[in-house]
């Protein structure tokens, strides 16, 4: 579960990157009939989904399987990375994808942990469980800026990330850890233009309005 509680906490803040070569390819594995897809994804909306993830050379790196259970989302808010954003909407309940993601659009020139490499293409086989109506997206800059200073340190994108999990998957990651130092790394890869060791409110991709 912890490998899974980085991945998820990383993608948060890589979802929203430049664009670059490569297209996000969706093929539909099994449809649903139009009379019985009473709902499709829309942005917005939570979704359950059973999922296996491998790598172009047909390595696992993740699945719904090994955790015990579906994965739950709000869609298009950078929950999941940008390929899932994209790749998983008008999708009916009981349908199944083959998503093939470029790396701007999964992890980037970072990539994820051990499992993931830098620039790589993800493939993911997915399968729609249930869709339900999502939560209003709430302003994670601010969330995130305790002392509303309108600028993010690395100690508050830590503390965050720890709380991020705690609340998610019921314990704390470890801020101390190797793995969670990189996936902070991550962050301010993506979100630090200027390099400056400070993450601006004009730099930060995520949601930052209260009237989202």
């Amino acid at each position: 579960m912890a490998k899974l509680t980085y991945l998820c906490i990383a993608c948060f803040f890589v979802a929203l990157v430049a664009s670059e070569e490569g297209e996000l390819k969706i093929d539909v594995l099994q449809t649903v009939e139009d009379d019985k897809c009473t709902r499709k994804s829309k942005r917005l909306d939570m979704l359950s989904m059973h999922y296996v993830g491998t790598l172009e050379d047909g390595t696992k790196f993740d699945s719904s399987a090994d955790h015990g259970q579906p994965f739950s989302f709000q869609l298009g808010i950078g929950q999941v990375i940008k390929g899932w954003d994209q790749g998983l909407l008008d999708m009916c309940i009981g349908e199944k994808r083959k998503l093939t993601i470029p790396s701007h659009l999964g992890y980037g020139d970072q990539g994820a942990g051990e499992k993931i490499p830098p620039k790589s293409t993800l493939i993911f086989e997915v399968e729609l469980l249930d869709v339900q109506d999502g939560p209003k997206p709430e302003n994670i800059f601010k969330k995130i800026d305790t002392d509303e200073d309108n600028k993010l340190s690395r100690e508050e994108i830590s503390a965050h990330l720890v709380d991020l999990s705690r609340q998610t998957y019921g314990f704390p990651v470890d801020n101390k850890s190797e793995e969670h130092q990189k996936v902070v790394d991550g962050i301010f890869y993506w979100e630090d233009s200027d390099k400056d060791g400070i993450i601006t409110h004009d730099e930060f991709t995520g949601p930052k309005h209260d009237e989202l």
